[in-house]
């Protein structure tokens, strides 16, 4: 038959021995609990960067004195009068048309260029009025769309309002569409009279006296 496992004497059981207090690893001192990052000292917040403002383009005016400015200046006029406004154009509106009048051969006629950063975008036109001594007649304003935005036109109607000063005149006239009357009136002109018909659509005539450029001091 089968024998039964052996119980175990309880009087022979070894007590069970508690680990001296020795045993245990020392700890050391407990560490303040670390703050949330959140909650660090970063110190003042940086006021926000301005973004950097966009430059200016460099706005100059001169008569144009070599070949090439020159057919920049016959090449602007079309494209803002012919091409875009459509004047200047014979009867049928054949795209053909051109802008230019005995006045370009005029050895007297100044033909200026306006220039943003050195590149020709705009025009104008001045020359004496043979018929009325003192008088200069200023036409042929034109910016290409492209850089209507950049203000050149302001500088192109001084520009050769000064030159006509410079050269003894005394008053200058311009013909010019309505829309661009106020504008006139900012930079000093007045109009004179109604509205006429040039190139086929009204225009106001404008007047503005000119003064003798101031000498240097000595």
């Amino acid at each position: 038959m089968a024998s039964l496992p052996a119980r175990a004497n309880p009087a022979r059981a070894a007590p069970a021995r508690a680990a001296p207090a020795s045993a245990a690893p020392a700890a050391g001192p407990a560490r303040p609990a670390e703050r949330p990052a959140a909650a660090r000292s970063v110190g003042p917040a940086r006021p926000a960067e301005r973004p950097a403002a966009a430059r200016r383009p460099v706005l100059a005016c001169r008569a144009a004195c070599t070949a090439a400015e020159r057919a920049a200046h016959f090449r602007i006029r079309h494209e803002v009068f012919v091409v875009e406004q459509g004047l200047f154009r014979p009867a049928g509106g054949a795209a053909d048309g051109d802008d230019a009048d005995a006045h370009d051969e005029d050895p007297a006629t100044i033909h200026a260029v306006g220039l943003a950063d050195g590149v020709i975008c705009g025009t104008v036109r001045l020359y004496p009025v043979p018929e009325v001594p003192g008088r200069w007649k200023g036409d042929r304003l034109a910016v290409l769309p492209g850089h209507r935005h950049l203000g050149l036109g302001a500088p192109l109607v001084r520009f050769a309002v000064g030159c006509a000063a410079a050269r003894g005149g005394r008053e200058m006239e311009a013909y010019i569409q309505p829309a661009n009357v106020a504008f006139f009136r900012w930079l000093g002109w007045q109009p004179a009279g109604g509205l006429v018909q040039y190139a086929g659509i009204p225009h106001q005539r404008m007047l503005i006296g000119l003064h003798p450029p101031a000498r240097p001091s000595r």
